[in-house]
């Protein structure tokens, strides 16, 4: 079965930069369409970025556009996401998540099969 670790998290001042990773142990991640997430302290989760399993597109939510890339390393096993000029806005824990048929990007949260436990990311000065 599919299991999904978020790691790279972290503590990070207004404009500094981090690169958050999702990988998978138990199956292969080509073709499943990975999205991450974010859940700030009293909102409800919310889709940041996305990229397709069967056609390699990605999907940035308009906020974040310019400051976060989402690739994907086949041979590692592992989705990245690259935060760059965080805001405190950014804070969050953060989550990747797996849908197994490999639909394009955006796509429902509850499409998705497979959630790791999280990685938090705190902006602040």
């Amino acid at each position: 079965q599919l299991q999904l670790v978020e790691s790279g998290g972290g503590l990070v001042h207004p404009g500094g930069s981090l690169r958050l990773s999702c990988r998978a142990s138990g199956a292969t991640l080509e073709y499943h369409t990975i999205g991450w997430y974010r859940q700030a302290p009293g909102k409800e989760r919310e889709g940041v970025s996305c990229i397709g399993g069967n056609d390699g597109r990605t999907y940035y939510k308009d906020s974040v556009k310019g400051r976060f890339t989402i690739s994907a390393d086949s041979g590692k096993n592992t989705v990245f996401l690259q935060i760059d000029s965080l805001k405190p806005e950014d804070t969050g824990v953060y989550y990747c998540g797996a849908d197994v048929r490999g639909a394009s990007c955006p796509i429902s949260e509850y499409d998705y099969d497979y959630w790791g436990q999280g990685t938090q990311v705190t902006v602040s000065s």
